[in-house]
């Protein structure tokens, strides 16, 4: 483990978020891999910090899912279940819905503008049916409305989850298959966006989502 991680500079009161999401970030790329046992000791060495903003992150990736604590035994990088992806991807699909709301209802023009733009590139990467780039899109979009829709609450949700969603996200596959057929949906949705039309797009997002199917097909009419 001595070879993953470079030193960090210390920078005062920010510290303890960069182990953090310097953590967070092996855990989603596989630095850090399923069943890796994890020893503050070990890690602060690593990174050349004190131990105690080590425990701070694992306490943090242990209350987003990505990390598990056995008392009295050892803390080691949690394996994903179909479970726990599916009721974290219909999370997601759900809050996208919800936040899409605030956010075309008070995002500014140039706001706006990025938001329809990040759309513009979920349809690209649907048209040419490629998953990851599609991944990547999602997460830049949501990333992007979530910042959008100004909701303090929200924002600091989604500060705790990005890392459990992101790691989870690679697994997530559309739920429509068709290409043709997802690529008229996510169309549909950017034009959504567009008009600022957040009810159409949430619906046609969760029809994405393989959420609440019923209320995405009155919108094909």
């Amino acid at each position: 483990m001595s070879s993953a991680f470079p030193p960090l500079e210390p920078r005062g009161s920010v510290l303890g978020d960069e182990v953090y999401q310097l953590l967070g970030q092996a855990i989603i790329d596989g630095t850090l891999a399923p069943g890796q046992r994890l020893r503050d000791q070990d890690l602060a060495a690593d990174l050349g910090v004190s131990r105690t903003p080590v425990r701070e992150a694992l306490q943090r990736l242990e209350f987003s899912g990505v990390v598990e604590v056995l008392p009295a035994r050892f803390t080691r990088v949690s394996a994903p279940t179909d479970k726990s992806q599916s009721d974290l991807f219909e999370l997601v699909g759900y809050l996208m819905g919800i936040t899409l709301h605030m956010s075309l209802a008070r995002c500014d023009d140039e706001t706006h503008a990025r938001l329809v733009g990040e759309a513009d590139t979920l349809v690209a990467a649907s048209l040419a049916d490629d998953y990851e780039a599609l991944i990547a899109a999602s997460i830049d979009f949501f990333t992007q409305l979530t910042f959008a829709s100004g909701n303090t609450a929200v924002l600091k949700f989604m500060r705790e989850a990005q890392i459990a969603i992101r790691r989870n996200l690679r697994a997530w596959r559309p739920g429509v298959a068709c290409p043709i057929h997802r690529s008229d949906l996510y169309q549909q949705f950017r034009d959504a966006v567009a008009r600022r039309d957040a009810t159409t797009g949430e619906a046609v997002l969760r029809e994405i989502h393989g959420l609440g199917r019923a209320a995405a097909e009155t919108v094909d009419g």
